[in-house]
């Protein structure tokens, strides 16, 4: 018979410790915070607490999570509008703090980007003949990262 390997528990103590190390390392949004309170084995009313303490001591902040997240995600990474919007969403964070996060796209940088993906993939597509293929691949690599159609409408004609 399988024994199962043993999980250690933690005291409301020190998994609020290990959790202020865990918010420390880098930014958490809400959701995260709890799946790890889960991990640890904290339930219902204190893992409550533990969340309202982490929030109080300003280790967990939903609005500058959403703000490091967009400015990470769109001048690293290059993502666009969309994506960074959804995967905000899939992280359950309030649309208050999803605006706010948006708020932080400079245009500048962002069409920029634009500008440098098309240019990349365009140059990883110079085998391709056909022009209409050749615009389409590039289409929906955009579309992929998170560019809506109408941002790329100045940038698309001149393939």
């Amino acid at each position: 018979m399988e024994r199962k390997p043993y999980k250690k528990t933690y005291t409301p103590d020190q998994a609020m410790e290990k959790l202020r190390k865990y918010c420390a390392y880098q930014e958490r949004c809400h959701q995260e915070v709890k799946q790890k309170l889960f991990d640890l084995s904290i339930y219902g009313d204190t893992q409550d607490e533990i969340i309202s303490d982490l929030i109080t001591e300003n280790f967990l902040n939903e609005t500058r999570f959403a703000e490091g997240f967009v400015r990470g995600k769109y001048k690293m990474k290059k993502w666009g509008r969309a994506k960074i919007l959804q995967e905000l969403k899939r992280r359950q964070i309030s649309a208050y703090n999803i605006k706010k996060g948006l708020n932080q796209i400079e245009d500048e940088i962002y069409f920029s980007n634009i500008e440098h993906l098309i240019d990349k993939k365009l140059r990883s597509l110079s085998s391709e003949k056909n022009q209409f293929i050749k615009r389409k691949k590039v289409q929906e690599f955009m579309m992929r990262k998170g560019y809506s159609y109408a941002e790329l409408a100045d940038f698309l004609p001149s393939i």
